[in-house]
């Protein structure tokens, strides 16, 4: 399910000290994503932060597909 991952994650200095994290809560991004990484489905993390949605789970995945896609270019 494709999503605009910029609705659903902010950055904020004042806020985990500017982590990537779900836009109203103090959930780092990379927290959801190691939660993903390790196997678990979008509905065993909604179980476990019940406040989570769906498309704000997909939102994490589409933010790192887009950091993996940074590229550096050599002067």
């Amino acid at each position: 399910m494709p999503v605009e991952w910029r609705l659903h994650i902010v950055s904020t200095p004042d806020v985990l000290r500017g982590k990537p994290r779900i836009k109203g809560t103090r959930i780092p991004v990379s927290l959801i994503l190691g939660y993903l990484a390790a196997g678990n489905t979008f509905a065993e993390i909604i179980a476990e932060f019940p406040d989570l949605e769906e498309e704000q789970i997909a939102a994490c995945l589409d933010y790192a597909r887009e950091l993996a896609e940074f590229e550096v270019v050599a002067a």
